[in-house]
């Protein structure tokens, strides 16, 4: 009987910065074609805002990451279980991230499709990436 070795990392389908981009990049390609939903100026601050909230929380993944001597990325590794820092408010902070970014790129730029699409990023991000990582981490 021949027995593969498992691969000793996540076995996401798609890189989660790679699928954030296709979904902030899907936002503006809709905004271009069909525009229905323009913001009013004051969203335009609440989508600035919410970008860099996006980024602190990744910022602040990242560090707990180096702290704890692990890789923060799916395709590596894992040498350590973060629960510290951010990860005690939230499993998965670098994807909340993403998920302000993909809401907060388009408000800033005067378009609801971030919105739009945010329930298509969680359901594609939940099956291509976070339940493939989870199963890794808890072998």
């Amino acid at each position: 009987m021949h027995t593969e070795e498992m691969p000793d990392h996540a076995d996401v389908k798609i890189h989660p910065p790679i699928l954030t981009a296709i979904h902030i990049l899907a936002a503006f390609l809709l905004k271009w074609f069909v525009n229905p939903f323009m913001s009013p100026p004051a969203l335009e601050l609440v989508g600035f805002a919410l970008v860099v909230i996006g980024f602190i929380f990744g910022a602040a993944a990242f560090l707990a990451f180096r702290k704890a001597r692990t890789t923060v990325m799916p395709h590596g590794s894992v040498s350590a279980i973060v629960s510290s820092g951010v990860f005690r408010f939230t499993r998965n902070p670098i994807y909340l991230g993403f998920l302000l970014m993909i809401i907060g790129f388009p408000l800033n730029f005067g378009t609801w499709w971030g919105l739009v699409l945010a329930p298509f990023f969680i359901h594609s991000a939940n099956r291509l990436v976070i339940e493939r990582e989870e199963a890794y981490l808890e072998k």
